[in-house]
């Protein structure tokens, strides 16, 4: 029986032409593909970092029972930060608007509720769950690349479940406040700058001034 010793030399060529890409990196391609079809929407060409999710799950207590809601979980990095952080998966809620990565999260955390749906109509989303008030809310949403009407209604939205001292928190890559705090009656500060983040961002704490009671409306 002849040997075919060209054999090994092929598997090799074969090994050497195959690229097998890691979790990360199949996060990184899905998300550059859903940025180039919705680049307003998904505002960003790469998931959040670990860095960031920590900065934002850091502003969240892990004391209580109230929900904890997320708005834009994109592939999960920040659900999963938060999870880490010690928010029991039966409080987390998770909104999503874009389908596939509504079902990249139903599939990677089943415990936690994950509701598709538009963050304008939030409260309307969460009725069905019976969420009538959060402890926090964290934005993962490019705010700053929405129309001004759709950033007002989701802003709103937000804080009509949040109690005084029960915060918005918020990442942008832009070096301004996302907000416009004045204009709206909040308070805002920077609580974190991730550098390791692609591309650099800054993480923003908003809350509602005791003495306010809504909103304030912004013509």
């Amino acid at each position: 029986m002849r040997r075919d010793t060209a054999a090994p030399e092929r598997d090799a060529g074969r090994r050497k032409r195959l690229v097998l890409l890691d979790e990360d990196d199949r996060e990184t391609a899905l998300f550059f593909l859903r940025w180039l079809r919705e680049p307003t929407r998904i505002g960003a060409i790469a998931p959040s970092s670990r860095q960031l999710g920590r900065a934002m799950a850091r502003q969240v207590t892990a004391v209580g029972t109230d929900p904890v809601i997320e708005l834009g979980g994109g592939t999960g990095s920040v659900t999963r930060a938060l999870l880490e952080a010690g928010i029991a998966p039966e409080r987390l809620v998770v909104v999503e608007r874009d389908e596939r990565l509504f079902r990249i999260l139903q599939q990677r955390f089943p415990s936690v509720r994950v509701v598709r749906g538009d963050a304008r109509a939030l409260r309307r989303l969460l009725a069905p769950l019976d969420v009538r008030k959060a402890a926090a809310i964290v934005s993962c949403l490019p705010l700053i690349s929405m129309p001004r009407r759709t950033c007002l209604r989701i802003v709103a939205e937000s804080f009509a479940l949040l109690g005084e001292g029960r915060p918005l928190v918020q990442f942008t890559y832009g070096l301004t406040s996302p907000l416009a705090r004045e204009r709206l009656g909040l308070k805002g500060r920077i609580t974190a700058r991730i550098w390791a983040n692609l591309p650099p961002a800054s993480v923003w704490r908003y809350e509602r001034p005791r003495h306010r009671q809504e909103l304030r409306r912004v013509a």
